[in-house]
């Protein structure tokens, strides 16, 4: 007599990854870990965004209050992704996760996501911002600056194509950011080792650019003018919690949802801590490396960003005028192009500051950039081998034991979104969906804390339950203060994330397949 026993179901990442991407090279130590994590985390923001927040806040215990809140988010991230990175060592990391604690459709969100907008899209940011340093030497690289396009037809048009509050077109800066992106895709197809190696130099030069505007601002930073209006008193001028602050056009909100309005800058700055765990299958020691890299790589980060800030305070008035003609009269809120790194360096040490900061910057932005695109490859790469992206994408290069099918896809897009808009655009489209993925992935811990109870931990989260739930709680409140303050930006995002659900039924038949 026979029965109709229905085939196994595929085993889960869960029970197969002692197997772990055997095919991939274990190229990285603790170090290079580290230096991913930093090295990703550390890119063009903590030079820039400083400007819009004070621009937003207008208090200087409310910038650094930005920076703080930023922190405390972050580190109780990295000590919370720790546990998951040990349990799990697996290329793709957070989609790992996602799929392995919530089902397969959140895994398949998270990595269309990524692809779509916050990997691709910080990528692109970043080397924006490369372009912006780059214009301080060669004037005719500028945002303004743009070349013909065909989108007024039939005559060629010299000038973005707007879509609604968006500049679609091609400028010098953001055809500056598309050769970054090419040449660094390239590079990281001749092996892991070759990526960690430039990512090593590039995240040990940015470190050192960070230690010293730190110790020259506080040895030669102080400026008289910026230190009367910046602290004593003046400090905590607008920071109570009964203040009212104005939001565009006379709107006006508690001081609570100021700051998460202000995250926006600093919360991208700080972000792409977590790249590190998408490099997971080429980890050296993966169980205990990974935690380890999370919690030095965020913990040194999150203190320079800090100690960077008070410097700026040291250095320039919060508050200035964008028709100032000199840096204290356009201060912290004004500094040209939002450079204010490199108006800081420029007070203590007049031009050539401001170009040693320029070239530092540069150095920074070059350096994130290899991070985000060596790390952001291997997710696209394991949804692939699930069957959740394209079968190429799956494809190893068969000298170099890389994803280079994945770095070219991630490469094209990326290239489309530096023509998709500014700076500013592309932050405030990446932050919203990057907070729904972390609370999401943090929610997953408390689910496989419950359903795998009895699986090895190597190491364990600190302050469960109390500080994951403490984080979900933040991100959710910033996440909706987003959406009602600036639903321009974070709607699309959500649609996005939503417009995942009917492809991930399109691509599951060949994920069972594959399976």
């Amino acid at each position: 007599m026979s029965t109709n026993v229905p085939p196994p179901a595929p085993a889960s990442d869960w029970e197969r990854h002692t197997h772990q991407d055997k095919e991939l090279v274990k190229g990285l130590g603790l170090t290079s870990a580290t230096m991913l994590v930093m090295g990703s985390m550390i890119g063009s923001g903590i030079f820039i965004v400083s400007a819009e927040i004070s621009r937003e806040v207008n208090s200087p215990a409310l910038l650094i209050g930005a920076w703080l809140i930023t922190g405390f988010l972050t580190i109780i991230g990295a000590l919370t992704y720790g546990e998951l990175a040990a349990m799990m060592p697996r290329a793709g990391g957070q989609y790992v996760y996602l799929r392995e604690s919530l089902g397969p459709l959140w895994g398949f969100l998270y990595g269309w996501t990524l692809f779509l907008v916050i990997q691709t899209g910080t990528i692109a940011a970043v080397g924006v911002a490369f372009g912006k340093f780059l214009g301080i030497f060669f004037p005719s690289i500028s945002s303004s600056h743009w070349l013909p396009g065909f989108w007024q037809a039939p005559e060629w048009h010299i000038g973005p194509m707007v879509l609604g509050n968006m500049k679609v077109g091609l400028n010098t800066q953001n055809l500056v950011a598309i050769a970054v992106v090419v040449i660094l895709s390239v590079i990281n197809i001749f092996g892991v080792k070759t990526g960690a190696l430039i990512q090593n130099i590039f995240t040990s030069a940015k470190v050192a650019a960070l230690l010293g505007l730190v110790i020259f601002g506080i040895l030669l930073g102080r400026n008289a003018q910026a230190l009367a209006a910046n602290f004593g008193a003046n400090f905590w001028k607008g920071a109570g919690l009964g203040t009212l602050h104005e939001v565009g056009a006379g709107v006006l909100v508690s001081t609570l949802t100021v700051l998460a309005i202000a995250q926006v800058g600093s919360l991208f700055s700080a972000d792409a801590w977590n790249n590190v765990t998408f490099t997971a299958g080429e980890v050296k020691n993966p169980s205990r490396n990974l935690p380890l890299s999370l919690v030095l790589g965020t913990g040194v980060v999150i203190a320079l960003f800090i100690a960077c800030n008070f410097i700026y305070l040291s250095a320039l008035p919060l508050a200035g005028s964008p028709t100032g003609s000199t840096l204290v009269e356009r201060g912290i809120q004004y500094a040209r192009e939002d450079r204010v790194a490199t108006a800081v360096m420029t007070q203590m040490f007049g031009s050539i500051g401001g170009k040693l900061m320029a070239v530092a910057i540069m150095i920074s932005a070059f350096g994130c950039c290899n991070g985000l695109i060596l790390s952001g490859a291997r997710v696209y790469y394991a949804m692939a081998k699930d069957g959740l992206f394209f079968r190429s994408v799956a494809r190893l290069h068969p000298s170099y034991t890389t994803p280079a099918i994945s770095l070219m896809v991630q490469m094209v897009w990326t290239c489309v979104l530096c023509i998709s808009g500014s700076y500013g655009q592309l932050l405030d489209y990446i932050i919203f969906a990057v907070l729904v993925f972390y609370v999401l992935t943090i929610l997953g811990l408390f689910v496989l804390r419950r359903t795998h109870a009895e699986a090895e931990r190597p190491y364990k989260a600190i302050g469960y339950p109390i500080l994951p739930a403490i984080y979900i709680v933040m991100a959710l409140f910033i996440d909706v203060v987003l959406l009602r303050y600036k639903p321009q930006y974070t709607w699309p995002g959500l649609f996005i994330v939503l417009l995942g659900i009917p492809v991930y039924f399109i691509w599951r038949p060949r994920a069972t397949t594959s399976g």
